[in-house]
């Protein structure tokens, strides 16, 4: 029997279908960068740089696209699942993000940064940085970081439960415009059901997490597991035992943070405060 041929010759690897896409499209018309820049309405660099792969742009523009080149919602369907390929991430966190993806419920706990789930661009590339990521690998992890966000939004969002060690609210970015919009992200998810935002202050002392960052994730099958983060590593917990060890000591520790509502204020006072500092 001949071995069986694919259907088409373009590429099953989403960030360079994404691209292939858009550069398919635009040799149909016969469309120069800089023409195809002036009717959708954005730099012709842009495109470019998506068309060779180097960056995959935003939800705005390639909404227009879709408008533009008359496919509605292909291209941002190929946008979203480049954004959120988890072949984009480093091979350890792979099984990690596919649970991810399927949990019903997330339940965090954050030593010192963030969870990537509420981390705006300016965030993530600050954060990303100091590992000494730079150039496109660097938009690239930016993008596919952010991509990520989309699991909280939409009808049927897992429920997202972080708790944040004051340490987070007073690691601050360089970029002051930049950690405000971090800041006033953060209080806007918190407006939503399904994310609730805990604040655990200094007062409260050591504590049984106080240096460990975990995300706790119930399957659709009710099963936990647990992963364990520092800044150069992680695991991931599957075993009943120790991910039921870990949630008594996380639960231990949501009994010493701040509810929901006075988390909210303190974020928003973190802000006021950051506001009111003059500008450089």
């Amino acid at each position: 029997m001949p071995a069986r041929r694919a259907v088409t010759g373009r590429s099953q690897e989403p960030r360079k279908r994404f691209a292939e896409e858009l550069r398919s499209l635009r040799a149909e018309r016969e469309l120069p960068l800089r023409k195809l820049g002036e009717v959708v309405g954005w730099d012709w660099s842009l495109f470019s740089k998506m068309e060779n792969g180097e960056t995959l742009g935003g939800p705005e523009v390639v909404q227009a696209l879709d408008q533009y080149y008359g496919t509605p919602g292909l291209l941002l369907t190929l946008w979203e699942l480049a954004v959120s390929d988890p072949t984009q991430f480093k091979e350890r966190y792979q099984r990690y993000m596919r649970l991810e993806a399927e949990s019903v419920s997330m339940w965090h706990y954050a030593v010192g940064a963030l969870p990537g789930l509420l981390q705006t661009p300016g965030y993530a590339r600050t954060l990303l940085s100091t590992s000494g990521m730079e150039g496109a690998e660097l938009t690239k992890q930016v993008e596919a970081r952010i991509g990520r966000r989309t699991l909280l939004l939409g009808d049927g969002a897992a429920q997202f439960r972080t708790i944040l060690s004051e340490t987070v609210l007073r690691t601050r970015l360089p970029n002051g415009d930049e950690w405000r919009e971090q800041l006033e992200y953060l209080l806007t998810m918190s407006e939503r059901q399904n994310v609730t935002i805990q604040v655990v202050p200094h007062e409260v002392g050591l504590h049984t997490l106080t240096n460990t960052d975990v995300m706790f994730l119930r399957l659709t099958d009710g099963r936990p597991v647990a992963w364990v983060e520092t800044g150069y590593s992680g695991d991931l917990v599957e075993g009943a035992a120790a991910v039921e060890g870990l949630q008594l000591r996380y639960d231990r520790v949501r009994d010493l943070a701040l509810s929901p509502a006075e988390s909210r204020k303190f974020i928003m006072w973190t802000l006021e405060e950051t506001s009111c500092e003059p500008s450089i």
